[in-house]
């Protein structure tokens, strides 16, 4: 096997705990009523094109794209919308929210519900039209829109397209379980992708922890032209964008710029098969593929196919949780996972697992004085200073957030959980980037 890649700067080694690593995907099914929040992405909120009393189908447009930095939001049920009115969303705030009813499925006309891989990619003018269609955006966690990234700028120009699929968060083996079931789409998707920015290679990105998977993906790549695996050392967070084109190319993002300004463009690996769906299949993004997981109170946990909308009890319950037990449900890993207000939080596109805590696991530890090691600064993937960034915050000293490039924090956590001194770190680094903000 080739030289495993990795980041040069910072990084910390976490306990994985991929208790699902191997499980097979489970189809969750559809609940009595699912939630779709019209924002499920970076962006302005998708407007309204139903009402309530409309009867939909799987794949209906609920609300369309307003502008560029948006993207369309579909039904993930048929039946009938019983509800719509602001709801508290994943994010804690009040969002407006789609209520239906569900029905038996029936799915709108053209989406193809087959098993069959299709291979014959469309033309290039097509690609990107389909994808804005289908509503597709960054499904690791940042939500962009992906029609924007897939379009480039006249004046920048692209050599190498990462298929990020590292999952370097503790717990999650969503991505893992895709890659085991999916590779060969996820291979066409990266074609996809390579032709409608006109380039002609991908590079899959994989974490060593993911033996399976790796030789899936290579045995099945040697097909097809342009298409790459390379196997990167597990670090957290390999899976940055940043760190990730550090690792695959050598290359340096600038400090305020973006992936594209090093010739890259990172793709994560479930928004790769969703753009071979979108674009072969003719499928909106309505539902994806979810971990559940947690160390006390789950009996089964697992990987789960989750309609968009689904309420996180519904899939909780599915997986036999002991509620009474939940001392913190997050969204996401346990190093950048956001705490969810209550358990009839809905699924969103963003949602990449469920973790459950108990309430020992979820206690806050006891903060002790900063002793300057410097451990925070030793781990730190862009290579900040955040024991300065703490200290000056905490004296409502804020004229030199500029001076310590707050703003390139990618809030990755590794400073916090290195403290010693547990000094949440973290949000120091939050509070910092807010406050650029608002004075800039």
């Amino acid at each position: 096997m080739t030289h495993k890649k990795t980041f040069q700067i910072g990084g910390i080694h976490l306990d994985k705990h991929k208790i699902s690593a191997l499980n097979p995907i489970i189809d969750a099914g559809v609940p009595e009523l699912v939630y779709i929040p019209v924002r499920q992405h970076i962006g302005a909120p998708a407007v309204l094109q139903k009402t309530k009393g409309d009867k939909v189908k799987i794949g209906t447009l609920l609300a369309a794209a307003d502008g560029v930095v948006s993207a369309d939001v579909h039904s993930s049920v048929a039946g009938e919308i019983v509800k719509i009115e602001e709801m508290p969303g994943s994010s804690g705030y009040q969002e407006l929210t789609v209520v239906i009813k569900t029905a038996p499925d029936e799915f709108e006309t053209g989406i193809d519900t087959g098993s069959d891989i299709v291979k014959e990619i469309t033309a290039r003018e097509e690609i990107i039209p389909a994808i804005r269609k289908a509503g597709i955006v960054g499904m690791g966690g940042a939500g962009y829109p992906t029609p924007i990234k897939t379009e480039l700028p006249e004046n920048k120009k692209a050599d190498c397209l990462i298929v990020n699929a590292i999952e370097c968060e503790p717990y999650l083996t969503a991505d893992g379980a895709l890659m085991l079931e999916k590779a060969e789409q996820i291979i066409i998707g990266a074609k996809i992708i390579n032709k409608a920015l006109g380039i002609q290679n991908a590079v899959i990105a994989i974490d060593e922890n993911k033996p399976q998977a790796i030789e899936k993906l290579t045995k099945i790549s040697k097909s097809y032209i342009g298409v790459n695996v390379r196997v990167c050392k597990s670090k957290y967070p390999q899976g940055g964008e940043r760190q990730l084109i550090n690792a695959i190319t050598g290359r340096e993002v600038p400090s305020g710029r973006l992936p594209i300004d090093a010739g890259c463009i990172v793709q994560n690996v479930a928004t790769v098969f969703a753009v071979y769906e979108a674009v072969m299949k003719h499928k909106p993004l309505y539902e994806r593929i979810l971990t559940v997981s947690g160390n006390t109170a789950l009996t089964t946990p697992g990987n789960y196919r989750v309609r968009v909308g689904t309420p996180a009890e519904y899939i909780l319950d599915l997986a036999q949780t002991r509620k009474e037990e939940i001392g913190k449900l997050l969204f996401g890993g346990p190093m950048m996972g956001t705490a969810v207000p209550n358990l009839q939080t809905p699924i969103t596109k963003l949602t990449s697992g469920l973790l459950v805590l108990s309430a020992a696991e979820a206690l806050k530890p006891d903060e002790s004085c900063c002793i300057r090691c410097g451990k925070c600064a030793e781990v730190c993937p862009v290579g900040l200073l955040p024991f300065n960034i703490a200290s000056d915050l905490r004296r409502n000293d804020t004229s030199r957030l500029r001076e310590l490039h707050v703003m390139d924090c990618i809030e990755c956590g590794s400073c916090a959980y290195t403290c010693p001194a547990k000094v949440p770190l973290l949000d120091y680094c939050k509070l910092g980037k807010y406050e650029f903000k608002k004075r800039k």
